[in-house]
């Protein structure tokens, strides 16, 4: 009997009546099963990471905290129409949306698009919007130092309980900065603005995120997990820094810190990438003579980059797998580009498609009921900690360089990401990406898009740099016709 179930047999005799094998023993069964010169060779390369298919857990796997299992599925506002954006914040608030994520023209993940960049529109869209039952983020903008004050004033002008709210003011000008290839002030003038601008956020004892280390135009450039991690830590370690020249303890600001990545269709790699920024932030917090550590508070957005054009109904189920990976890696806040998205603003049916996703995956199949799932598993422990070992090299990498403005400004980040683009594209161009290089299909259907002008921001040119691109998958189609 086992749990009341018998089995029909003794399970006491499976130890006498089987000689035990040791790893080493399947290792050698799996090489000449495979007929494999090397074990090396039955691993699968990650970024050049070696993710072997069965190993023992590691004996030092670290502990990683957590806040919660389940996340907040929020949905991405970004129509220039002010009007069609409040009916898509009702629509959304209404239909199964925890929160909205607010994104401004010019913002790291824009993409083109996004909200006009002023306090009008923020109250417009925010109008019917009852923020002690939706969480909002917003995704900043050019006026970036502005977006705190505003929302102060819209918490100001809508009076909710305060313990209700769950805020992300999204603040991060090295993200900006990245996507944009501008600056609207020199580096002095930054570093001297900003603590008075964000006084009156910390004065009004509102909780949530109000810096961020906003990694995902990383990502979708084509940088790797080291780079994207290595690029946050650092931005994250700026916000320390302003912090102390402000005369507050790392432990009194890191609680308003948040990170924003990215999760992608490569289901282990995207885990092992929110395992791990946990650990490391945790680290720097620790050298900070932090004596209390706050899990991390993390945001996860669908990957851009991962998104096709063509044949675009193949992007739902990219989006789950990065849907889930997220989950799994816990997040506690989550985005999805509706699968649309690189054919144009996605129209309602598109959105509605993303938002039941969220829906489906953690209510239905209850994916947010358990937490830290990759917890015990050898090769996801494995590659967890070689994620970390890569990222802290790429982050000690941007400190030498100045931090991450300084190196953008020097163009060092993006030759580095540059470099990983064009190993990617190599490396892609002998993998099938269905729809795009392999199984294409013959006739397209027509994509259903709404209409929008494309915004063009005008930066004052104070510091300029090279910016990021966004690569998508859609580059390898002319390679494979």
């Amino acid at each position: 009997m086992v749990r009341g179930v018998d089995l029909g047999f003794d399970p006491t005799v499976l130890d006498s009546a089987f000689e035990f094998a040791s790893f080493e023993d399947w290792q050698a069964e799996a090489m000449r099963a495979a007929k494999a010169g090397s074990f090396s060779a039955l691993c699968s390369s990650v970024e050049g990471l070696l993710v072997p298919p069965l190993i023992a857990r590691p004996a030092a796997s670290p502990a990683i905290e957590m806040n919660k299992p389940s996340w907040l599925a929020l949905q991405r506002i970004d129509d220039p129409d002010v009007g069609r954006a409040a009916a898509q914040a009702a629509t959304d608030a209404n239909g199964g949306a925890d929160g909205l994520a607010l994104v401004f023209e010019g913002a790291g993940n824009a993409f083109g698009r996004g909200l006009p960049a002023n306090k009008e529109t923020l109250f417009a869209v925010l109008d019917g919007i009852d923020l002690e039952k939706t969480a909002l983020r917003i995704d900043a903008h050019p006026s970036i130092r502005n977006s705190a004050e505003w929302l102060v004033q819209l918490i100001q002008h809508k009076k909710p309980d305060p313990k209700k709210l769950r805020l992300a003011a999204g603040i991060d000008l090295a993200s900006v900065f990245a996507a944009s290839g501008r600056l609207g002030m020199s580096f002095a003038a930054l570093k001297a603005s900003m603590p008075q601008s964000l006084t009156g956020f910390f004065a009004s004892g509102l909780p949530g995120v109000l810096l961020e280390a906003d990694a995902r135009p990383i990502h979708n450039a084509g940088g790797t997990a080291a780079q994207e991690l290595g690029f946050a830590l650092s931005v994250a370690v700026g916000h320390l820094r302003m912090a102390e020249e402000a005369r507050q303890p790392a432990g009194h600001i890191a609680p308003s810190i948040g990170f924003a990545l990215c999760a992608d269709q490569d289901f282990a790699l995207s885990i092992a990438k929110l395992r791990a920024v946990r650990l490391l932030w945790n680290r720097v917090l620790e050298a900070s003579g932090a004596t209390l550590l706050h899990p991390v508070k993390l945001h996860v957005e669908t990957s851009r980059r991962m998104l096709a054009s063509r044949d675009c109904e193949t992007n739902i189920l990219r989006n789950t797998i990065a849907l889930s990976a997220a989950a799994f890696g816990g997040a506690d806040s989550i985005s999805i580009l509706p699968h649309t998205v690189g054919n144009g603003l996605p129209d309602p049916a598109a959105r509605r498609i993303g938002r039941m996703q969220h829906l489906i995956a953690r209510d239905e199949s209850h994916l947010g009921e358990v937490m830290d799932v990759a917890a015990g598993s050898g090769s996801l422990e494995l590659l967890t900690q070689a994620v970390c070992e890569t990222a802290w090299a790429a982050f000690q990498q941007i400190e030498r360089e100045g931090g991450p403005l300084a190196s953008l400004a020097a163009g060092g980040i993006q030759r580095r990401v540059a470099d990983a683009r064009t190993a990617r594209e190599d490396e892609l161009r002998n993998t099938k990406i269905i729809g795009v290089n392999a199984f294409q299909v013959k006739n397209e259907r027509s994509v259903l898009v709404l209409q929008h002008p494309q915004v063009a921001m005008v930066f004052p040119s104070k510091v300029d740099c090279e910016k990021l691109p966004v690569w998508t998958v859609d580059s390898l189609f002319e390679a494979a016709t």
